[in-house]
């Protein structure tokens, strides 16, 4: 499978003064953008509409908002051109990216989807087969990123920018907690993280204003981060490879825009490597949404026949 072109709106500016994604702004960013970015998309792999065989979208998971618009768009499309519609989850579209990357992974694997809006385990059995395991009960590894991040005022997306201060950091500076949740779930829970990071910088009564207002040296902030990222890290891994072990596969596919966490990825190779089990990481490039990951579901739908109805609804 080639990838002709996979053209990305970003809105990181848009919600960086928020610290996070405002479903309202997104939604309207959305209708703005999507045309736009359909049209540089065909213009860049060299086709016109006629050349199409089908129109792939996202229906679930994410943003109802997000999705209804894009559905919606999808549906004008394929009715106007009498193409098939493909309607992708688009959690099994993060686990695709590793098959985009040239990779076929031994199956079945135990796949980790680790993004801003979800954090879930799937037995993967193929590009169409995935059995979900377990996810975040509370907030997803991303979003806790976004929200100690605004925490220590180092702007927004909150995942590169933790990244980065962590570098100088010491994890071990502060141990923060780790939230198991029993020894067999496949479950994760990263809301009391990300609150002891509020109460070790200001305290359990902290205002918003407080927040705002607050200052911290680089070292505090360093340190800080590095611990914090080294908490999430730790669940990740150890709920990972249990997962993997329990189920009794020998591989790990892992995608999401958290996926592209160096510290996460040096981690994981490292755990797997010692139990035994082989590691596929999504790319890079393509832990971050992205058409290319859609369009790769599309395919293998289209293959089997899956086309969806005109009438297929998007679901948060």
């Amino acid at each position: 499978m080639r990838t002709l072109s996979s053209v990305v709106g970003t809105q990181h500016e848009l919600h960086e003064r928020f610290g996070g994604v405002v479903p309202e702004i997104a939604c309207r960013a959305h209708i703005e953008a999507i045309l736009p970015v359909t049209h540089q998309a065909l213009d860049e792999a060299g086709v016109s509409p006629g050349d199409l065989s089908a129109v792939a979208v996202t229906t679930t998971p994410g943003l109802i908002g997000s999705l209804l618009i894009g559905v919606t768009a999808a549906k004008a499309l394929s009715w106007s051109l009498g193409l098939p519609l493909l309607a992708v989850n688009h959690l099994h579209a993060h686990i695709y990216c590793v098959w985009l990357d040239g990779r076929s992974p031994p199956l079945p694997a135990v796949s980790l989807v680790v993004s801003g809006g979800h954090t879930s385990l799937f037995l993967t059995e193929g590009p169409l087969a995935h059995a979900y395991l377990g996810g975040t009960v509370d907030d997803a590894a991303g979003e806790a990123f976004d929200k100690v991040a605004n925490i220590l005022k180092l702007g927004y997306p909150g995942g590169p920018a933790i990244e980065e201060a962590a570098r100088t950091g010491n994890p071990r500076a502060v141990d923060f907690p780790r939230s198991w949740l029993g020894a067999a779930a496949a479950d994760f829970s990263f809301s009391g993280v990300k609150t002891a990071v509020l109460y070790h910088c200001l305290g359990q009564n902290a205002s918003k204003e407080d927040i705002e207002n607050a200052s911290y040296s680089p070292q505090f902030v360093a340190d800080v981060a590095a611990s914090f990222q080294e908490a999430v890290v730790d669940v990740l891994v150890k709920k990972t490879c249990d997962t993997a072990e329990r189920h009794h596969v020998g591989s790990i596919i892992v995608g999401g825009g958290v996926a592209a966490n160096a510290r996460l990825r040096e981690r994981l190779a490292a755990e797997a490597r010692s139990r035994g089990l082989e590691l596929y990481l999504a790319p890079k490039r393509l832990c971050t949404d992205n058409a290319a990951m859609t369009a790769g579901i599309g395919c293998h739908l289209l293959a089997e026949g899956r086309q969806a109805p005109l009438s297929v609804e998007a679901a948060p």
